[in-house]
């Protein structure tokens, strides 16, 4: 086995023991009688549905999902809308959702399906900011290399359902909520922005992220922001029907990858599955790790990173990663990788990450381009187009977050 296929088979492990249609129908208990309801929103959230009606049969209800991340159910309504900035139909998709919630009683019971994607899929701007408001500061949050928690708290304050708000909008209905984490540290109030977790962030907390960041906001925004926002504080009595509970974490599948490693005879160390910063910096620090290990020897990691934008080409955190690893080690010999996100989209591209080896930066003289421009500009995907070394699953339909792995050869 070629170390391009052994770190392609690793990726594709990683996302199979994600996938829902594998791993939802251990935790999903019998379907309650009574009224039941299914609500959720996420890259996986439509895959998460198959697997319920998989074991419940046909269910009333609505899900959102990415475009082109739909999948078939015989009574759970699957909508599509756009990611990762929001757009009219998540918008109107998410007053749908609120209005199945509205006067449920104690006997009914609501089963939320939640994962990474969330946060822009589900879209109900508070006070007076409008969409394309919302929007705006949406896009400002993806360019400003703000983490993911730094993100969600703003998203929370400006929504009328992120921050436990969807699980006060169902109550007094029982709640189970099922989570595919995507975040460094599998926090349930980071999933999604936390839509059926209580949170104890404060509106001073979103205002102070806006200046941390730079974050250009409409008056609106500020107006929210100056008073009480919706945020349901985690012992609010309406969430005592809730019960959260993460599935699925990037922990899972780097092990998976691990065992596959090992038994390729790899020794494997574990950098960590919730690692965050600046994807070129990250990547100079692995590049140290990978020269000075002795091999055969993997080095395995997940997380979240974040790209600074710098420029103005197309890229994501896993192909600036790859990108930035390549050009740090400079074509040492026996060093491969690969960096993907296990939801088949890194930034907003439709590519997952990239893959590299000792002769990248060779492949990149004969292509013509140069990987040092490439990601001053942060075009680190259309340079991997060039040297035909992206990795393109397409929907891969769950999402753990960031997969990285480097192979050290003996």
């Amino acid at each position: 086995m070629t170390p391009d296929t052994l770190l392609r088979r690793m990726f594709d492990k990683a996302v199979e023991v994600a996938d829902p249609m594998q791993s939802l129908a251990r935790v999903l208990p019998p379907k309650p009688e009574g009224r039941v309801v299914v609500v959720g929103a996420g890259k996986a959230s439509a895959r998460m549905a198959e697997a319920v009606e998989a074991e419940w049969g046909p269910c009333a209800g609505l899900v959102i999902t990415r475009y082109g991340y739909a999948r078939p159910c015989k009574g759970i309504e699957i909508v599509e809308a756009a990611h990762p900035v929001p757009d009219q139909a998540g918008a109107d998709a998410t007053l749908r959702m609120l209005a199945l919630l509205e006067g449920l009683g104690e006997d009914d019971f609501v089963l939320a399906l939640i994962s990474g994607g969330a946060s822009a899929l589900l879209t109900a701007p508070a006070g007076d900011i409008t969409l394309s408001e919302k929007q705006a500061v949406n896009a400002g949050l993806l360019a400003s290399g703000a983490p993911i928690g730094q993100m969600n708290i703003l998203r929370k304050h400006l929504s009328r359902v992120k921050g436990g708000q969807l699980a006060a909008a169902a109550y007094p209905a029982r709640m189970l909520s099922l989570m595919i984490s995507d975040v460094p540290g599998d926090d349930p109030a980071l999933i999604g922005s936390g839509p059926t977790v209580g949170d104890a962030s404060t509106p001073a907390d979103a205002r102070a992220i806006l200046d941390r960041w730079k974050i250009e906001a409409a008056p609106s925004v500020h107006a929210v922001l100056a008073g009480e926002t919706g945020v349901i504080p985690p012992d609010d009595p309406r969430l005592s029907q809730v019960e959260n509970v993460i599935y699925a974490a990037p922990s899972q599948s780097l092990e998976a990858a691990a065992e596959i490693a090992a038994a390729a005879g790899y020794a494997v160390e574990i950098l960590g599955d919730a690692l965050e910063g600046e994807a070129r910096e990250v990547a100079a620090e692995h590049a140290e790790l990978a020269r000075a290990a002795k091999g055969p020897r993997l080095l395995l990691s997940g997380g979240e990173l974040t790209v600074t934008r710098r420029g103005d080409g197309v890229g994501g955190p896993n192909a600036e990663y790859a990108l930035a690893l390549a050009v740090a080690l400079q074509g040492a010999r026996g060093i491969h990788a690969i960096a993907c996100d296990t939801d088949g989209v890194d930034g907003a591209a439709e590519v997952a990450g990239a893959i590299i080896g000792p002769d990248t930066l060779n492949k990149a003289r004969a292509a013509g381009v140069d990987p040092s421009d490439a990601l001053a500009r942060n075009d680190a995907h259309s340079f991997f187009a060039a040297i035909h070394d992206q990795i393109v699953p397409g929907p891969t339909l769950t999402n753990v977050n960031d997969f990285r792995a480097i192979l050290i050869e003996g």
